[in-house]
């Protein structure tokens, strides 16, 4: 790993002279995108400045990576900075010739941005809880980062069709949606996994397919790079669209893949050692006998112990508070912060008189459920995106705080700016997906609106898709919404349980 290390400092030479081509007008936007994603940073819309995407194994920040993050911040004049759906951290509107720095000095703090975008492994993803969630199977988040750490060394060894991405749950929440992603180890109460692959959001979105079943830890590198050589033997790479794993089902079908699937399995053991084993992560912090109460506070399985949660608007959350947490937390033993699927930031491993000071340092997020709603970065950044999701949201937002719903009446609801689901619209209670809607002959920004998904394990199910929606009149829309639930002194869980089909009443006035 140390060599690797070594080759991927030495490759930002290269990445530092071809941004430096870019900006200097030498080469273009797509040329430069098909280089520079790779390294985990992309120009965004319009080519002035670039964002940079930290790779940070399920979500975890320790103290370490939390005080690069704020030192970055001040050093560079960082002014935007977003938690993603993927669990990592991307930083925005940073200048050109700062980004081969960054990316430099993230290395020496442990951060790995190569194969953060591009046709590469990506960020492992964990359920970000793992380790200190009451109810949970096991910590899975051990086994995530062995096999992280093998996944890297495959970033300059293989060329794959498209990215590969890898999530662990610790419980049937699924909230990493292990049972569709690329691979997915979802743990099983005695210590096992089950494994997925070949699933996916977006476009042709797929539930994945159960290739393994009762796997013991010690093979899990092995269904790895079983997934990777699958991909590469029947992954399509002539079409980019049609260049990801869960296309491998349209191709060869469910049983078909179970069968390839196999094979490369087989192969796989006796060509290679991949067997492998985790030390548990040690938890010697204990409880002092402080307690704390709040909405925001969660009861961890460590008697005593407490996780903060805090939810960004949108998951921008504001570049000071990296300082602000890293001020707070650096004397807390073990305390650390998970980033969740969710944009939701939880600081962990806490007793009540430290969860009481996290909680004041992050009373500026989310106080409703509806205000912890999930939105990609959205097109005013994004250069694939169609539609502003973070502006969509803080609409809808605006508009429905005037009418002090009670908290419930209205759900999370999930933005995609595009059909690519970086905000897993597909999966929310109700979603919407970048689109357009012709109005009195003239094209509108738009959504599609999505009802009724679900990611937990065993009841999987994608929205189904009722219609379009102009940016317009999606506020308006959640207005009648929360008045109409408001009327049955109901949550939406309660209204649209009892009630489904008022729902496509309201909508219908909008679709």
């Amino acid at each position: 790993m140390e060599n690797l290390m070594k080759e991927f400092r030495e490759d930002i030479k290269d990445f530092r002279e071809m941004t430096d081509k870019f900006y200097g007008k030498e080469v273009s936007m797509k040329e430069y995108k098909g280089f520079s994603g790779g390294f985990g940073s992309y120009a965004q819309r319009g080519g002035n400045v670039s964002m940079i995407r930290f790779r940070l194994p399920g979500g975890r920040i320790s103290k370490d990576k939390l005080k690069f993050l704020a030192d970055t911040v001040e050093k560079y004049q960082i002014n935007k900075a977003h938690l993603t759906t993927c669990q990592a951290v991307q930083f925005h509107n940073v200048e050109g010739k700062f980004v081969g720095d960054i990316m430099e000095e993230a290395l020496d703090a442990g951060i790995i941005t190569r194969g953060g975008g591009g046709d590469f492994p990506r960020n492992v993803m964990v359920s970000p809880l793992s380790g200190v969630e009451k109810g949970e199977y096991f910590d899975v988040l051990p086994f995530a980062q062995k096999v992280s750490d093998y996944l890297i060394t495959q970033i300059k060894a293989v060329h794959m069709p498209r990215k590969l991405k890898v999530g662990f749950s610790n419980s049937p929440a699924n909230v990493t949606h292990a049972t569709f992603r690329d691979l997915g180890f979802v743990a099983r109460e005695n210590g096992n996994f089950d494994v997925y692959s070949a699933g996916g959001l977006g476009n042709n979105a797929r539930f994945g397919v159960k290739v393994g079943e009762d796997v013991a830890p010690s093979e899990l590198l092995y269904y790895v790079k079983a997934m990777i050589e699958t991909f590469i033997t029947y992954g399509n790479y002539e079409n980019r669209g049609k260049a990801r794993t869960r296309y491998m089902q349209e191709t060869l079908g469910e049983e078909g893949y179970k069968e390839a699937f196999q094979k490369k399995l087989d192969d796989v053991k006796g060509k290679y050692d991949l067997s492998m084993t985790v030390e548990e992560i040690s938890h010697m912090k204990e409880g002092n006998g402080s307690t704390v109460f709040d909405s925001r506070v969660i009861e961890q399985k460590q008697e005593g112990l407490y996780t903060v949660v805090y939810h960004p608007i949108g998951g921008i959350i504001p570049v000071d508070k990296f300082g602000e947490l890293y001020g707070v937390i650096r004397d807390m033993e073990e305390a650390e912060l998970r980033i969740a699927p969710d944009e939701t930031l939880y600081i962990i491993n806490l007793n009540g008189e430290e969860a009481k000071k996290v909680l004041s340092v992050t009373s500026d997020g989310a106080k409703t459920l509806f205000e912890t709603s999930v939105a990609c970065i959205g097109s005013t950044i994004c250069q694939v995106g169609l539609r502003d999701s973070q502006g969509l949201l803080a609409a809808i937002i605006q508009e429905v705080d005037a009418h002090n719903f009670a908290d419930g009446v209205l759900p999370r609801i999930h933005i995609s700016g595009c059909p690519s689901s970086c905000g897993t619209h597909q999966i929310g209670q109700l979603g919407f997906r970048g689109a357009s809607k012709k109005v009195d002959g003239k094209m509108q920004p738009a959504f599609a609106f999505f009802v009724n998904g679900y990611d937990g394990q065993g009841e999987e199910r994608f929205g189904e898709e009722w219609g379009i929606m102009t940016a317009e009149d999606i506020p308006h829309f959640f207005v009648d919404l929360g008045e109409e639930i408001s009327r049955q002194d109901m949550t939406y869980d309660e209204w649209f349980e009892k009630k489904p089909e008022d729902l496509r009443k309201i909508a219908e006035k909008y679709l």
